[in-house]
């Protein structure tokens, strides 16, 4: 797969080249992060993560244990299957770091584990790429398999397409119970989702669903 990005770099790079000049990316200063919680509320904790596969692939990525990680997965996996492999040198995926420098403030969910970076030097923080319509369409979709428990860096300010984090709180009901759906590592119980067998985001129920689903203001 050929991002837009690769494209319109190459020739922004051609016609920039015969003018001696080289395109210059998003400029962020980073900040450090002091406190002990993430932007979203939860505890930096290294105790707290581990690595996961993303299923289907040959990716990994560190992540909160728990329904943190169930739900970021479950972002990533589908990521994975109908928008760009994972495990690539074009795409790639980011998750915990020990690191303290930010560019903005919900960049800090890194260090608590509850969020996850899909493809990020294609769609860095501040980045003028997009995705393609039907690649946002099945983002929106993913964001009602996640039923309000995350939010995508595309709406929020500065924007970075290629973010995802937790917006529920520790212990919120709806992130253990939507966690528990998802997670594919338990082998009993039921789930609306599984690696490779998706609802399709094109129906009218869920194009409607992704509709009302509230976005950050």
């Amino acid at each position: 797969m050929v991002r837009r990005r690769m494209l319109l770099g190459a020739g922004a790079f051609a016609g920039a080249g015969a003018l001696g000049l080289v395109p210059a990316g998003p400029a962020r200063a980073s900040e450090r992060w002091t406190g002990d919680t993430s932007a979203n509320g939860w505890r930096i904790d290294p105790a707290a993560v581990a690595t996961f596969r993303v299923e289907g692939s040959r990716a990994s990525v560190v992540l909160r244990r728990g329904a943190a990680a169930a739900v970021l997965l479950h972002v990533a996996r589908r990521w994975h299957y109908e928008i760009g492999p994972l495990d690539t040198g074009e795409g790639g995926i980011a998750g915990h770091t020990t690191r303290r420098g930010v560019g903005a403030d919900f960049e800090s969910n890194y260090m608590s584990g509850t969020a996850v970076a899909l493809y990020p030097a294609a769609y860095p923080l501040g980045g003028s790429e997009r995705l393609w319509p039907h690649e946002e369409a099945i983002v929106r979709d993913i964001l009602v398999d996640c039923a309000g428990t995350v939010v995508w860096g595309g709406d929020l300010r500065p924007a970075k397409a290629s973010h995802f984090q937790l917006s529920a709180r520790p212990g919120d009901r709806t992130l253990a119970r939507v966690g528990a759906r998802l997670d594919t590592s338990r082998r009993f119980g039921t789930r609306s989702q599984s690696a490779g067998t998706v609802a399709d985001p094109a129906t009218p129920a869920r194009r409607d669903a992704a509709r009302r689903l509230p976005r950050p203001r």
